[in-house]
C-alpha cells in the first residue's frame, strides 16, 4: 500500500498546492477585475478548475490514508474527482491554453492546476486504483455535481455578467451557442465515465493489498454494517 498511499499523497498537494496559489493571490491583490474582493473570491471558486481541484485534493487526501477506502458515497465523489480533473485538463488544453498573459506564480498555478493535477490522478488510478468502484448507479450519480456547477454559472452569470470561461459566455454567445458548449463538455464527461467503466471491466482490481466490501465472502453470521462513507 505505501506506493498507492505516496502516489495519492502528490496527487492530493499538487492539487491542493494550486488552488492554495490563486487563493493566496486573490486575497493578497484585492478585487482585480471583479467589482469588490469578496466578489473576486467568488469568481475564483465558480471556476470548474479550481472546484475540480478541491475534490481532487481531498478525494486523494482520504485515498492517501486509505487507498481502498469505500463507500456508496466515497464512489461517487471519486469518479467525480476523476473525470472532473480529466474534464478540466482536456478542455484547457484544446480549448483555453494561451487566452491570457500569466505572472510567474499565476504560471506555477496554471501548471499545476490544469496539466500536473489530471495527468496525475489520470495515472494514479491507472496504477493503483481504487477500483472496480464504477456501477450503474454511480455514473449518474456523478453527474449532478457539475449540473449544479452549470446551473451556478449561468445564474451568476445572469446576476452579474460575468462567466468564467468564453465558452459559456451567454452575454456574447447568445444562450443557445452557449448550452451547446455546455453540451458538448457534458457529453466528454458522459464519455470518460462510460471509459472508466469498461476499463474497470478489464484491468486488474486495485489496490491489491486492499479489499472492498463486495471482493470476498463474509463469514457465516457476519454482518455487512452500513456502508462507509
Amino acid at each position: 500500500m505505501r506506493t498507492a498511499r505516496a502516489l495519492h499523497l502528490v496527487v492530493a498537494l499538487v492539487a491542493l498546492t494550486g488552488v492554495a496559489i490563486e487563493l493566496v493571490t486573490a486575497l493578497v491583490e484585492g478585487p482585480g477585475t471583479a467589482p469588490t474582493h469578496p466578489e473576486r473570491v467568488v469568481r475564483l471558486f465558480s471556476y470548474f478548475t479550481i472546484l475540480s481541484n478541491v475534490l481532487t485534493g481531498l478525494v486523494h487526501t482520504r485515498l492517501a490514508v486509505r487507498p481502498d477506502h469505500d463507500g456508496r458515497v466515497f464512489r461517487v465523489l471519486h469518479l467525480d474527482a476523476l473525470l472532473c480533473i480529466a474534464v478540466t485538463g482536456i478542455v484547457y488544453h484544446a480549448v483555453l491554453a494561451g487566452l491570457r498573459e500569466l505572472t510567474p506564480s499565476g504560471a506555477l498555478a496554471d501548471l499545476l492546476l490544469h496539466t500536473v493535477a489530471p495527468v496525475g490522478a489520470v495515472l494514479t488510478w491507472a496504477l493503483v486504483g481504487p477500483r472496480p468502484r464504477t456501477s450503474t448507479r454511480t455514473v449518474p450519480l456523478a453527474v449532478v455535481p457539475p449540473l449544479l456547477w452549470i446551473g451556478w454559472t449561468f445564474l451568476h452569470g445572469t446576476w452579474d455578467g460575468w462567466y468564467p470561461y468564453p465558452f459559456l459566455d451567454v452575454a456574447e454567445l447568445g444562450l443557445g451557442r452557449a448550452l451547446l458548449n455546455t453540451g458538448a463538455v457534458a457529453v466528454v464527461f458522459l464519455l470518460l465515465a462510460g471509459g472508466v467503466r469498461l476499463l474497470e471491466r478489464v484491468l486488474p482490481a486495485a489496490p491489491r493489498g486492499g479489499r472492498g466490501p463486495h471482493d470476498a465472502p463474509r463469514p457465516v453470521g457476519a454482518s455487512a454494517g452500513p456502508p462507509r462513507m
